[in-house]
C-alpha cells in the first residue's frame, strides 16, 4: 500500500528529509510529488487548502491507487486532514507531524512568522528554517543545522524554488485555514498517529494535543523535547520507527 507524503509550506520535493524518506521506503512505498504550481507541477498553485486536497485526490486516483496511507507535515497534515474526512475509502491510516486543525491556535499567524522569517533569512544569509522549524538552544541549533547538511546530500536533479506567486497563495491558504470555524474531527474516523516537538513555534503544539484529543482513533507520540516545528526531522530515527509500527500495525 503506498504512502503518499504530503509537504510543508513553500517546500518542493527536495525538502523532504532524506533520513525520513529512505528510512519509510525502506519498508513502504513512499510517493511524494510537488503541489500545483510548485517545483516542476505546472498550472496554478490553489490558495485554499481543501482546493489543494482535492489536487491530491485527483493526483492519488491519476496514479492508480485506491487505498493509501498519508503522512503530512505542517501545510501537508491541513491537506491530510481534509482527504481523510472526504475520501475515507481512499485512506486507511494518517500521520500528522507538526499540524492542527482549522482555526486551531496560532495558525492564522503562520504567514506573518513565515514573512518575517524569510526577510530575516535573507538578510542574514541564514535560511529561515532553522529558526522556524528548530529551537534556539544549543541541541536545537545542531539538529537544524545537520538537517540542511542532509538536504544537499541529493545533487543530480534538484527541483526548482517555489515561485513568488505560488508562494503567497499557499500564505493565504493557510490563514484561512487558521481563520476558519474550528474544525470537527470526529468524522476522521481512521487510525490517526500525531506529533510535534514540545516547542512548535509555527503550529504551537497544543494543536498536536487538541488533534490528538479529538480525533476517535488518534495515537499521541509524546512530545520531542527541546523540539519545534520540525521534531520528526530533529528526530527522525525513533520517528520513523514509531511511525512504520504504526502503519504495519
Amino acid at each position: 500500500m503506498p504512502l503518499i507524503l504530503l509537504i510543508h509550506l513553500a517546500e518542493n520535493l527536495d525538502n523532504w528529509d532524506p533520513r525520513v524518506v529512505d528510512g519509510l521506503a525502506a519498508r513502504r512505498r513512499v510517493i511524494t510529488f510537488d503541489n500545483r504550481g510548485v517545483g516542476r507541477s505546472d498550472g496554478t498553485t490553489p490558495d485554499t487548502i481543501e482546493a489543494t486536497a482535492h489536487d491530491a485526490v485527483r493526483f492519488i486516483r491519476a496514479l492508480g491507487c485506491h487505498r493509501v496511507d498519508l503522512l503530512g507535515l505542517s501545510m501537508g497534515g491541513f491537506i491530510a486532514q481534509v482527504v481523510a474526512a472526504e475520501e475515507p475509502r481512499l485512506v486507511r491510516k494518517v500521520i500528522l507531524a507538526g499540524t492542527g486543525p482549522a482555526g486551531g491556535h496560532g495558525i492564522d499567524r503562520v504567514p506573518a512568522l513565515t514573512v518575517r522569517a524569510t526577510v530575516k533569512g535573507a538578510l542574514t544569509r541564514k535560511d529561515p528554517k532553522l529558526s522556524l522549524f528548530f529551537t534556539e538552544t544549543a541541541g536545537g541549533r545542531r539538529a537544524g543545522r545537520a538537517f540542511l547538511r542532509r538536504l544537499k546530500e541529493r545533487t543530480d536533479h534538484r527541483d526548482k524554488d517555489i515561485s513568488l506567486p505560488s508562494f503567497r497563495a499557499q500564505l493565504k491558504a493557510i490563514n484561512g485555514w487558521g481563520r476558519q470555524a474550528s474544525s470537527d474531527l470526529s468524522g476522521i474516523r481512521q487510525p490517526v498517529l500525531a506529533a510535534n516537538g514540545e516547542s512548535d513555534r509555527m503550529v504551537p503544539s497544543q494543536n498536536t494535543l487538541d488533534l490528538a484529543a479529538r480525533l476517535p482513533q488518534s495515537e499521541l507520540v509524546p512530545l520531542y523535547p527541546d523540539a519545534g516545528h520540525g521534531g520528526i526531522l530533529q528526530y527522525h530515527d525513533g520517528f520513523v520507527t514509531t511511525a512504520l509500527e504504526f502503519l504495519e500495525s
